[in-house]
C-alpha cells in the first residue's frame, strides 16, 4: 500500500503531538547546556522542562535515515541526494552526518578538493546583489543534499553570496514535560587504590551529585510545515518526495531507538499517532511509507545526484576559515550534538 498524501493537501502544517514514557522506571535525564543545566520554565501548566530540543532531534530525525555499517543512506532512501566525504579513500563523513549538514566544513572549507564548493558558487552565481531566487536556492539544496530541504541550512561561508543563502526547518520536533519535580541522587567515583589521590588529576574518591526529573506528562511534538514545502516551488514530484521522507525520519524515529541518553530512554504510549491538527490523519506504517518513498525517489531521479569529495587536509583549522563556514560559536547541548 502506498501512502495518501490528499488529507493534507490543502493544509498549511501537519502537526503531531506525540505521548512518552520512560521505558523503566519513572526518572529520566534531560538535556543539559553549558552555564544553565537542565532548561527549566514555568508555562500556565506548571514546572515543565525542555527534554530535547529542535536542534538535537534534527541530528536524530537525520539519523534515522543513516546505514552506519554500510556508511550509507538506508535501502529505501538509496537514491537521494547527499554529500560523501572521504579521507585517503576512505569514508570520513556525510552531509546526512553532519551538524551543519551541507554547511560543513569538511565541505566547503576544503583545500584538498575544492570541486563541490565550485559547483555550490556556479549554481548560486548571480546572487550576490538583490534578493535571493528561493526557487533556484531549493533547486540547489535538492540536487545535492535534500536533507537541507528538510532540517534547514545556512550557508555561512561569504564567498557565497555574502554568506545570506539559509532555509529554515521545514520539519521541527522537541520533547518537553510538564508537571516535573527534580529527583536528586549522587554517587561516588571510587578509586580503591589511592582514595586519597589529587581529585584534579583523576585520583582518589570523588562524590558527586546528580540530577534528573520526573514528569506527570512527557510529549514529542513535531511540526511538518507543507506550505514551506510547496513554497520551494519544486513541483509535485519533489514535494511528495520531501513530505514522505519527512513521515518516514517521524516513523523510524518513534519505532526505533528514543534513548536519548544514558538514563534517558523513551517510550511512545500510543499504539497510533494520530495528527492533533488534521482529523483522521495518522502517521503510516514504515512498510507504506518505504514502498511510497521508492517511487518517489525514482520520480526526482534526475533532480538529484550524490557527492563523493576528498578531505585530506590537515584537520587544525583556524579559527577563522571555521568562523567563515559555520558563523560564531554557537551554545550547544552538553553531550549532544549542535
Amino acid at each position: 500500500m502506498t501512502v495518501d498524501l490528499k488529507p493534507i493537501a490543502d493544509k498549511s502544517r501537519l502537526l503531531f503531538e506525540i505521548p512518552l514514557k520512560p521505558m523503566q522506571g519513572q526518572r529520566f535525564q534531560p538535556t543539559g547546556f553549558p552555564n544553565l543545566g537542565a532548561a527549566t520554565f514555568r508555562s500556565a501548566k506548571g514546572d515543565c522542562l525542555l527534554v530535547e530540543s529542535a536542534q538535537s532531534m534534527a541530528n536524530r530525525l537525520e539519523l534515522t535515515c543513516w546505514d552506519a555499517l554500510k556508511q550509507e543512506p538506508v535501502a529505501p532512501l538509496s537514491g537521494i541526494s547527499h554529500v560523501r566525504v572521504e579521507r585517503q579513500g576512505k569514508f570520513l563523513t556525510d552531509s546526512i552526518l553532519e551538524a551543519h549538514r551541507i554547511n560543513s566544513p569538511y565541505l566547503l572549507v576544503n583545500n584538498t578538493d575544492k570541486s563541490f564548493f565550485a559547483a555550490i558558487k556556479a549554481e548560486v552565481d548571480g546572487m550576490d546583489e538583490g534578493t535571493i531566487d528561493r526557487k533556484k536556492l531549493a533547486e540547489t539544496l535538492l540536487k545535492y543534499d535534500i536533507g537541507s530541504l528538510l532540517h534547514g541550512a545556512f550557508l555561512a561561508k561569504k564567498e557565497l553570496v555574502g554568506g545570506r543563502l539559509r532555509v529554515a526547518r521545514a520539519i521541527s520536533a522537541f520533547i518537553e514535560a510538564e508537571g516535573v519535580r527534580i529527583a536528586a541522587s549522587g554517587g561516588v567515583k571510587n578509586d580503591a587504590v589511592n582514595p586519597s589521590g589529587e581529585a584534579k588529576d583523576g585520583f582518589g574518591n570523588v562524590p558527586f551529585s546528580r540530577d534528573e526529573f520526573t514528569a506527570e506528562k512527557i510529549t514529542l511534538y513535531v511540526n511538518l510545515d507543507l506550505s514551506q514545502i510547496r513554497g520551494y516551488g519544486l513541483g509535485a514530484e519533489a514535494e511528495a518526495l520531501l513530505v514522505q521522507m519527512a513521515l518516514y525520519k517521524l516513523r523510524k524515529l518513534v519505532d526505533g531507538d528514543l534513548r536519548l541518553r544514558t538514563a534517558c530512554d523513551l517510550a511512545v504510549t500510543t499504539p497510533t499517532i494520530s495528527s492533533s491538527n488534521v482529523s483522521g490523519f495518522s502517521l503510516p506504517e514504515a512498510r507504506d511509507l518505504e514502498a511510497s518513498l521508492k517511487v518517489a525517489i525514482a520520480a526526482c531521479k534526475g533532480m538529484m545526484v550524490t557527492t563523493t569529495i576528498q578531505f585530506n587536509d590537515d584537520f587544525k583549522k583556524g579559527k577563522e576559515d571555521k568562523e567563515a563556514v559555520e558563523g560564531p560559536a554557537q551554545e550547544a547541548e552538553v553531550g549532544e550534538p549542535a
